[in-house]
């Protein structure tokens, strides 16, 4: 028996899809933004010279590298609440663990670049009468950078398909509003492959990108 498709039921939801793949858009940009900012200040933990700062930092990035996000979406909506005696909405658990997640990996990402900048630079610096920051910020993060800047462009990348578990607590983005065309037509088969579609059209220039980036600053070097 051969499958008849049957688009012009789906596309009928387009304006469905249209807001799922804004709000996974949103969540991507909002959880690299804030990931971002956890990571530097995680890396910046890491690597300061108190111990018990440095512990705290790596124990969240273990827990947040090794566990799967899927765990760690639930864990925040339906565990989290308990802990701390209230309700928390579906959305900010959303943003709250992506960014958590994404942090952690940065982290790694930016400590990485960091320190396989060689001491000896540290060292020079320190002997013109730099400052630990001054050294840091003229010296170090520019090399640094080049070198954090494929990885962290790939783990962006990485970001955006991780949104699409988001769906399971409730969030209304491209992988939820697939699953709601689909129990509104009942053709699984064209909502699921619509949702596929759009996905590869957002990810595909941005796999592209980071090649072209990773081969420019190899170029460079």
């Amino acid at each position: 028996m051969t499958y008849t498709w049957d688009f012009h039921s789906v596309w009928q939801y387009r304006d469905l899809f249209m807001w799922g793949l804004w709000i996974s858009v949103v969540y991507t940009v909002g959880s690299i933004a804030f990931g971002v900012l956890i990571g530097f200040l995680t890396c910046s933990m890491r690597l300061s010279g108190w111990r018990g700062l440095s512990f705290i930092a790596r124990v969240y990035q273990e827990i947040f590298r090794t566990t799967p996000l899927l765990v760690q979406l639930l864990w925040f909506y339906y565990a989290f609440p308990l802990l701390v005696g209230g309700n928390i909405d579906n959305r900010v658990a959303a943003m709250l663990t992506l960014s958590l997640y994404v942090g952690a990996f940065y982290a790694e990402i930016f400590r990485g670049g960091i320190v396989s900048i060689d001491k000896g630079q540290r060292e020079a610096a320190a002997a013109i009468g730099m400052s630990p920051w001054q050294a840091m910020h003229r010296i170090i993060l520019p090399q640094a950078f080049k070198r954090m800047l494929p990885s962290f462009i790939n783990q962006s990348v990485i970001q955006f398909k991780n949104t699409s578990l988001v769906s399971v607590i409730s969030v209304a983005d491209l992988a939820y509003m697939a699953a709601v065309v689909n129990g509104q037509t009942y053709r699984p088969l064209e909502s699921y492959t619509v949702m596929a579609v759009l996905y590869i059209a957002m990810l595909l220039p941005m796999t592209q990108i980071a090649d072209w980036v990773e081969k420019r600053l190899r170029v460079s070097d």
